[in-house]
């Protein structure tokens, strides 16, 4: 009976402290499965498609899809949904690119990282090591789970963010160091199939309009009382959702992010390779349903209100309120911890592949190989496994730092100031060096650094129309630039479009890599 008068932050605790328990025992587990480098980094032909799918879907998934689809669905209503719907065609594009080129040749060379593949796919030690340097970005995709784990602990357990920052970052710490990606892939298949489950849940009570009366319509009726605009396809007051082409860039700036170190490196983890196209086409269904969470934003704004936007909370809050609000306490804190799963899944694979740049990408293929260091094979690797587990400690104290001061920051944001420049520089040398035989070294350079650089330019808004002359088609295009600048979509497609066309046109007029090598990738 003891149970019936628990609150939340009770609840919240031991629902907590076993989720705890089960990521420790998932590390211990883990570790007996790494026996070497290989193994730690990237669990090659280990799992089955189905498992590895979920845990695709789950590493696809993150803080920002649970708390930063519904904050934007919450913010700007129904026009959010071409998000929601439009982001897992674009990754999973990526995705299929990167299984039937990507993952073969990186098998048949025995690549663990994307920077690894890139360098030997251009036969260029300096293209590995930009790579290397440039997807160290992703860190910020990891703060940005960090600042997801802060909010659920400080809502569903009352800590402060020190103390959320603690816990977070210990747990995640003894499972990756532990087990690495053996720990990250298991980790990662049992937090998909709860984060499916939840999804179902919040797409159901969306849909049914629970608590609202007249069901759905009831609550579009509501969120048009509120704001006509919530309700349009369109919203001319947001950056992110106001024409076709704000909605069209959705889907081809998430087309690298299936690319991505951290999600690349996932794919090498496949059994077989006759299970690639059940895996691409399980993990589309479960990140398709994942993505859905973002309904959830639509309920909680005709529960809250606009209160969440006038500084009574934040957006990011809106999901685990309206949990709080509509469920009973201890069914509350057992969605909250499922979140929280859906923070880890992503972090514990960014912390892997960026561990796997440090040592892998810049010890063993740069430092080892440049200084010629006479150490045996054996050694080298044993070396490479302690710079990892190393490593992922420093990676993640490091971003803790920085997430306790952007807690107040969508999260869906912060993800892609880590990710927007990565995906508009790699767009030319990685996804049309996938492609196409004629990249050569020169255009996959050229690519990384336009790319790169035209993210930084636009969405750093340094243009200024007032260079150049006044009314002419210039000064006219700088000011649609500029007007695309807080749209990270935008920036990062343009980037995209500059980085595929200059590796193309640079591609043409330089040196070609050898045949017989490219008779090795294609």
């Amino acid at each position: 009976m003891v149970f019936l008068f628990m609150n939340l932050m009770q609840w919240s605790w031991i629902f907590l402290l076993i989720y705890i328990i089960l990521m420790c025992f998932i590390g211990v587990y883990a570790q007996k499965k790494v026996k070497n480098a290989d193994d730690f980094a990237i669990a090659r032909g280990s799992y089955g498609p189905f498992f590895l799918a979920l845990a695709y879907a789950a590493t696809t998934a993150s803080g920002a899809t649970f708390l930063g689809l519904p904050a934007l669905a919450y913010q700007w209503g129904t026009s959010s949904l071409w998000y929601i719907f439009l982001y897992p065609v674009g990754v999973y594009i990526g995705v299929i690119i990167s299984i039937r080129l990507v993952s073969r040749v990186g098998d048949r060379f025995g690549n663990r990282s994307i920077p690894e593949y890139l360098g030997d796919r251009y036969q260029s030690d300096g293209i590995r090591i930009l790579v290397s340097i440039m997807s160290l970005i992703l860190l910020f995709y990891l703060i940005g789970q960090l600042v997801s784990g802060l909010v659920m602990f400080q809502l569903m357990l009352g800590l402060g963010k020190t103390s959320a920052l603690v816990i977070t970052t210990l747990v995640l710490l003894f499972y990756v160091s532990l087990g690495g990606a053996h720990a990250d892939i298991i980790s990662d298949g049992i937090q998909g199939g709860m984060m499916v489950i939840l999804a179902i849940v919040v797409i159901l009570i969306t849909v049914l309009g629970v608590g609202i009366d007249n069901g759905f319509v009831g609550l579009m009726s509501n969120l048009k009382e509120q704001d006509d605009l919530l309700v349009h396809a369109f919203n001319s007051e947001s950056t992110l959702f106001s024409s076709w082409w704000s909605v069209i860039v959705i889907i081809f700036a998430h087309i690298p992010l299936g690319m991505l170190p951290h999600l690349g490196n996932k794919i090498w983890a496949l059994r077989a390779t006759s299970d690639r196209v059940r895996f691409i086409w399980m993990a589309a269904a479960f990140a398709l349903t994942l993505s859905m969470m973002g309904l959830g934003g639509l309920l909680s704004r005709v529960y809250f209100g606009g209160d969440l936007l006038s500084g009574v909370g934040n957006p990011n809050q809106a999901l685990p309120l309206l949990f709080i609000e509509i469920f009973p306490t201890w069914l509350a804190a057992l969605i909250g911890v499922g979140i929280l799963s859906a923070v880890m899944s992503t972090a514990d694979g960014l912390v892997i592949s960026s561990s796997q740049i440090i040592a892998n990408d810049l010890y063993r293929k740069t430092y080892v190989a440049r200084k010629k260091i006479n150490l045996s094979d054996a050694k080298i690797d044993n070396n490479v496994l302690k710079i990892s587990r190393v490593s992922t400690v420093v990676i993640l104290i490091s971003c803790a730092f920085f997430a306790q001061a952007l807690i107040n920051k969508n999260v869906a944001l912060i993800v892609w100031i880590g990710i927007g420049g990565m995906m508009a520089a790699f767009s030319g040398p990685l996804i049309m060096g996938a492609l196409w035989r004629g990249v050569t070294r020169s255009g996959a350079y050229a690519g990384l650094i336009s790319g790169m650089g035209t993210f930084v330019i636009l969405h750093a808004q340094l243009l200024d129309p007032s260079w150049f002359e006044y009314g002419s088609v210039v000064q006219n295009i700088t000011r649609w630039l500029i007007k695309q600048g807080p749209n990270p979509f935008a920036c990062t497609f343009l980037g995209e479009i500059i980085s595929v066309f200059t590796t193309i046109f640079v591609s043409k007029f330089s040196k070609k890599l050898p045949r017989e090598h490219l008779d090795q990738l294609f």
